[in-house]
Order: structure tokens, then C-alpha cells, then sequence
């Protein structure tokens, strides 16, 4: 680490998230097509719902090992309280457009809207993060228990206030849905190999890496969740231009 006032940004972090954000845009191509009748991709089949799971895993990996070292240099820096807060903050700000995503979706998607996604995990897991980072083994056998019992978990069923646990009606579907069990712990394990591999936000092997020149996947990395936000209405946009009936069957108001 550096003597500067923010956590350094290791380029790898940075690239492995932007493989991420690609592997996210071609999925969400693939089901804006499949699911507008535009192509027959099917987007349920294993293949492709092992494709969308990894790219949720290594998004949700890489929050893990991030929160781990961002924590590692805030707690050298800020008392108990204001450590605390800036998570607390951090996470209900992510949170809060995680809820604005819902509002939009429910909208337009009445019937398969955004309840618990990604965002509202990612805001979770980040509010809670004073809990839990600093923590190596510990974390990767809670994430371990987590991921195990998720399947116990997943064929309950209750109302839908239990939608974020994993637990949900029979009914239920949404677009986009990533609830605490399984995929806390798949941040839980990222947090666990940050405290290995990045011990109090320095890199471990430092002496060993590489320069990493700069590369369209860093900066897809660097900015992931403006990327994140804007993606979906720009293949909309470009799909609605293109194949404008796909469209009228799914949302009639929008048809001339």
C-alpha cells in the first residue's frame, strides 16, 4: 500500500469485475431476445442459467474481496462508529437504487418485477460488512454453511416477506432474484479470500505481480455499477428501435 488517502485499486480486482460486466451484457442480450420473441435462445437451459449463476458468483465474489479490503484500510483510519456508518450509508445507498430498479421493473414488469436482486443483496451485504470483515477462515465456512443449506432453504415456502431470505410463494417469479441464501455466502467467501490474499488491504504477493497494462476491462471494472445501470435500457433502446412489435405484445401502451 501507498501512503495516499484512498484504498489502492489493484488491477486485477478491476479486471476480473469487468469479465463480469461482459458476462453480464451477453446474458441480458441473450434474454432481452429470448424473452421479446425476438430469437429463440434458451435462456432457461443449463448452460445458460450456469452462465447467468457465474457471473452473479463472480460479481458477488469480487464485493466480497473488495468490502474485505476497503475495510482493511477504513478500519486503520476511522473509529467503531464512523466505520460503521460509512458502511451503513454505503450499503443503504446501494440498497436504495436496488429499490428504485424494483419500482421500475413493477411498472413495466408487473408480473416477473425486480423484489430482491443483486443490487439489494450487494446494499445488504455491504451495510452488514462491519460484522463480518476481518475475518479469513471464519468467513469462508460461514459462506460454505450458507451455500449448503441454501437448497433446504430454497424448497420452502412462506410469504413474500420472506423473499429476500430465499424463501417465497409458489408462484413467485422475478427477472432478477438473489436472495441472502445462497448468495450472502458467496460474498461471505469473497470476504474470506480477501483477508487472505489481501491482509490489511495490501496485497500478499506484491513483489510477484506484474504491471497490469490499462484495458477496456479495467475500465469496465472501474465503473461496473454505472455500466450495471445503463446496459438494460440501452439494449432495450436498441432492440425497441430495431424490432419495435416485440415489444407491443409485452407492453401494448408503448405500440402506436
Amino acid at each position: 500500500m501507498t501512503a495516499s488517502h484512498v484504498p489502492e485499486r489493484y488491477p486485477e480486482i478491476d479486471i476480473a469485475r469487468g469479465i463480469a460486466v461482459v458476462m453480464m451484457v451477453i446474458f441480458h442480450i441473450a434474454f432481452d431476445l429470448s424473452f421479446l420473441g425476438i430469437a429463440g435462445i434458451p435462456v432457461s437451459s443449463l448452460p445458460w442459467r450456469a452462465f447467468a449463476m457465474a457471473t452473479a458468483a463472480l460479481f458477488l465474489l469480487l464485493v466480497g474481496i473488495s468490502l474485505s479490503i476497503s475495510a482493511g484500510y477504513a478500519k486503520t483510519r476511522l473509529s467503531r462508529s464512523d466505520f460503521i456508518l460509512k458502511y451503513l450509508k454505503r450499503g443503504a445507498g446501494i440498497f436504495a437504487i436496488g429499490i428504485g430498479i424494483s419500482i421500475v421493473t413493477w411498472i413495466l414488469l408487473p408480473g416477473a418485477f425486480i423484489v430482491f436482486g443483486i443490487l439489494h443483496l450487494i446494499g445488504l451485504s455491504i451495510a452488514l460488512s462491519p460484522l463480518y470483515t476481518g475475518y479469513s477462515w471464519q468467513n469462508l465456512l460461514a459462506g460454505l454453511a450458507i451455500i449448503l443449506v441454501s437448497p433446504v432453504v430454497a424448497a420452502m415456502r412462506g410469504d413474500g416477506w420472506l423473499v429476500w431470505l430465499g424463501i417465497h410463494p409458489p408462484a413467485f417469479y422475478s427477472i432478477d432474484y438473489t436472495p441472502v441464501f445462497p448468495w450472502l455466502g458467496v460474498v461471505l467467501i469473497g470476504v474470506g479470500l480477501g483477508a487472505i490474499l489481501y491482509p490489511r488491504a495490501a496485497r500478499r504477493w506484491d513483489h510477484e505481480v506484474p504491471t497490469l497494462p490499462r484495458s477496456p476491462l479495467r475500465f469496465l471494472g472501474r465503473h461496473s455499477l454505472a455500466i450495471y445501470l445503463v446496459h438494460q435500457p440501452i439494449i432495450l433502446g436498441i432492440l425497441f428501435i430495431t424490432f419495435p412489435d416485440a415489444f407491443s405484445a409485452f407492453v401494448p401502451h408503448l405500440s402506436g
